[in-house]
C-alpha cells in the first residue's frame, strides 16, 4: 500500500510539489505524465523517502525499490565487486542477501572479467548494467522507476526488459515516470498527470493521454 496525502515538497523555498493526495493501487501500474518541471522525478524521490515531504504524509506498507538515478551511490575508486556490497546496503540490502546474490547480480551484469576493476574505468554502459542488475534484484512490494525499463545494448536490453516484465508480474505495485506516452498507454491502469507541482488530472489511462496530448497540442487549456 502507498498513500500519499497533502503532500508538498519546497527546495530552497521554492515549492514544487503542491498538495497532492492520493492512493496507488495496489498490484497495478501508475503512470506519471507532465511536461519538464512539472514535479515529475521529484514525487518519485519524496515517495522513495530520499527527499522527505515538507508537508503532509506519505503512507508505505511494504519494501520499496526505487530505480531513479541507476548509477548514482557507486564510488569511483572502489571495485565492482565492493561497489555492489557498497550500493547494496544503500538500497536497504542485508550482507548476507548481497552475498548469496552476488554471482547472480555479477553475471546478469555480463562483467564478470571486471568485478575487481575501479568503477571509474568502466564504460557508461557498464556502469548502467551492473548498476540495474543490482536494483532489480530485490523483490519489492513497490517498485519506483523514472524512465528506467532497460539499459544497456541491444542484446542486454532485451535482459533487462524480460526482468522489468517479470517483476511487473509479479504483482508489484508499481510507479513510472515516462515521457513515452504509448509506454503509458500500453503498461499502466492508471495516469497522475502533474503541471507546475500541481496535480491537473487523475484517472484512466486512455482518457488521463488523450486529454494530455490534446493539451500539448495547445488544443484546450
Amino acid at each position: 500500500m502507498l498513500q500519499v496525502k497533502n503532500i508538498s515538497f519546497s527546495y530552497d523555498e521554492n515549492p514544487t510539489l503542491h498538495d497532492i493526495s492520493m492512493d496507488f493501487e495496489e498490484g497495478r501500474i501508475t503512470g506519471i505524465l507532465g511536461v519538464n518541471g512539472s514535479g515529475k522525478s521529484t514525487i518519485l524521490k519524496v515517495l522513495s523517502n530520499i527527499m522527505p515531504a515538507s508537508a503532509g504524509t506519505v503512507k508505505v506498507n511494504g519494501v520499496v525499490a526505487p530505480l531513479l538515478e541507476l548509477t548514482a551511490g557507486f564510488d569511483d575508486e572502489m571495485t565492482v565487486k565492493e561497489n555492489v556490497y557498497l550500493r547494496g546496503a544503500l538500497l536497504g540490502y542485508t550482507k548476507k542477501f548481497i552475498e548469496d546474490k552476488y554471482d547472480e547480480i555479477i553475471d546478469f551484469a555480463e562483467i564478470r572479467d571486471f568485478e575487481d576493476v575501479a568503477f571509474r574505468k568502466l564504460s557508461s554502459g557498464m556502469k548502467s548494467k551492473i548498476a540495474f542488475s543490482l536494483a532489480s534484484f530485490v523483490k519489492p512490494d513497490i517498485l519506483i522507476l523514472d524512465e528506467v525499463l532497460s539499459v544497456g545494448d541491444i542484446s542486454f536490453k532485451a535482459k533487462s526488459e524480460q526482468r522489468m516484465k517479470e517483476l511487473f508480474d509479479s504483482g508489484v505495485t508499481t510507479i513510472l515516470v515516462s515521457h513515452a506516452i504509448e509506454q503509458i498507454r500500453e503498461m499502466c491502469t492508471k495516469v497522475l498527470w502533474l503541471e507546475k507541482g500541481h496535480m491537473r488530472g487523475y484517472g484512466d489511462t486512455q482518457e488521463m493521454c488523450d486529454e494530455y496530448e490534446a493539451y500539448m497540442r495547445g488544443e484546450h487549456a
